[in-house]
């Protein structure tokens, strides 16, 4: 297991309770050794003007899901903070709630790389993405 941090998913879902994630109705759903899963709609709070999951949303749910899985490999006062997040939309998405899946490819002493696919409820790869993020200790 990578995760240095004891942690439910309740505790998880309320860190994003009252912020971006919390209105967009993210809910991380499973915690595994190693990976992190959440879900997003695909609504109104979601999709862009043609009713298509929009890009930034699918950003949003993959930057969430790894800045998580970060804190998670942290220690004491240790804070994470993204760096550099990319996202390569594959498949579009008009209804339902998408699923996102953060692996670890690099957890260091000082930097993070997570890698994030977002499925839809065909288990269709939509959206693959990665964070780049950094451990800062405290001053």
């Amino acid at each position: 297991m990578i995760w240095k941090r004891a942690a439910t998913l309740e505790q998880l879902n309320q860190t994003g309770a009252d912020c971006m994630v919390g209105h967009l109705d993210i809910q991380i759903t499973r915690m595994g050794d190693n990976e992190l899963e959440g879900t997003m709609p695909v609504d109104r709070r979601t999709t862009q003007p043609f009713g298509l999951l929009h890009g930034g949303a699918s950003v949003v749910l993959a930057e969430t899901l790894g800045s998580l899985a970060g804190y998670l490999c942290s220690e004491g006062k240790q804070q994470v903070v993204g760096l550099e997040i990319n996202a390569n939309h594959i498949r579009a998405v008009r209804e339902g709630r998408v699923r996102g899946v953060c692996k670890a490819i690099h957890v260091g002493r000082r930097h993070q790389v997570w890698q994030i696919d977002i499925f839809d409820q065909q288990n269709r790869l939509c959206c693959t993405s990665r964070l780049t993020t950094a451990v800062i200790d405290p001053a």
